[in-house]
């Protein structure tokens, strides 16, 4: 099991050795890498749209119960930056990214799964072309490229939600949570949560290209890959997370 594992970190290592390369026709890559943006980030939005505004709500309606439940009195405009804390530093980085790992990286690794079992990466390699480049460097560009501008589009559909959620709920007045999103937040925060998002934007776009390039077999193998290439992204994403916690903020 081991040697398999580590077999695998090889020729994933080895993987994206080809293709990060300069690319052989550039009118060819930016054709692949707007398509890429279209695929990975645009179909995206309204995906991390709804998401961040009710978790935002959620959020913000749970740290008011909180704050309301202490025994020390807590003044509401704190459940504004509260919610914008949560956002910025965990929810919209890593929880956003876990989702786009669920539906990115099952769909960059069966579309390479397909090109693999159906030959056409081989057609590739026959032309003289360097498919990992060809097939993996553009989504790569594009995840690194446009998931800080999903997670950012998060962070603030995410403070919105909690806006509404004092509207609806009461429990809050306008003025108090936008008091509390303008209070002061280390600058550090915000280079964590990109830095985060880059990270795991590398991760999203590489590990289920590796998954589906070296798939062997028919249209199980693909489905069997893409499940496969949907857990490792999520497993790497959270020791990634660990490490740069530690590096980071420490």
């Amino acid at each position: 099991m081991l040697k398999k594992f580590f077999t695998a970190v090889g020729e994933y290592i080895i993987l994206l050795g080809k293709a990060i390369q300069k690319p052989q026709k550039m009118r060819v890559f930016w054709k692949l890498f707007m398509r890429e943006i279209n695929d990975l980030g645009v179909n995206s939005f309204g995906l991390v749209i709804f998401t961040s505004i009710f978790v935002g709500a959620v959020v913000a309606i749970q740290m008011f119960n909180n704050f309301d439940a202490s025994s020390f009195p807590i003044p509401p405009a704190f459940v504004g930056y509260a919610t914008k804390a949560v956002l910025i530093l965990e929810f919209s980085p890593t929880i956003i990214s876990l989702i786009l790992a669920g539906k990115v990286g099952s769909y960059i690794a069966s579309s390479i799964g397909t090109m693999r079992v159906s030959e056409q990466i081989d057609a590739l390699d026959i032309m003289g072309v360097n498919s990992p480049n060809f097939l993996i460097l553009p989504k790569i560009i594009a995840c690194i490229i446009f998931n800080p501008l999903l997670i950012a589009i998060s962070i603030v559909f995410g403070i919105a939600g909690g806006y509404v959620a004092g509207i609806l709920t009461g429990n809050w007045t306008e003025a108090d949570y936008i008091t509390g999103i303008q209070m002061y937040m280390p600058n550090l925060f915000i280079y964590y949560a990109f830095t985060k998002t880059t990270v795991f934007a590398f991760i999203i776009a590489t590990v289920p290209s590796y998954f589906g390039y070296t798939v062997k077999g028919g249209s199980l193998e693909v489905g069997r890959a893409s499940t496969q290439a949907v857990v490792w992204t999520m497993v790497f994403i959270i020791i990634s997370e660990l490490i740069l916690t530690q590096l980071i903020l420490s």
